[in-house]
């Protein structure tokens, strides 16, 4: 899975953050420290880390992923990784 998605609320820059959905790769959550939790009123998972995003892009890095791409939708920052 050489693509990754991470997010997380602009008011919540200091963490949590986002790291994967419910068919993200198990080995690299478990790397992360990544736990998988349900919302009160989705219908699916996600994983996440109490890290803020910098230390999550960081750890990232040193797993061989690189930032592709950021942006921002309403309230909440996106950041496009890739591993080659």
């Amino acid at each position: 899975m050489p693509y990754l998605l991470i997010s997380t609320q602009i008011r919540m820059e200091t963490g949590p953050t986002i790291v994967g959905d419910e068919s993200s790769d198990p080995h690299l959550m478990a790397q992360l420290g990544a736990v998988k939790r349900t919302m009160l009123g989705n219908n699916f998972a996600e994983y996440v880390v109490n890290d803020p995003p910098r230390v999550t892009l960081d750890n990232l890095e040193n797993l061989g992923y690189r930032v592709v791409s950021m942006t921002g939708v309403g309230q909440t920052l996106v950041w496009c990784l890739h591993k080659e």
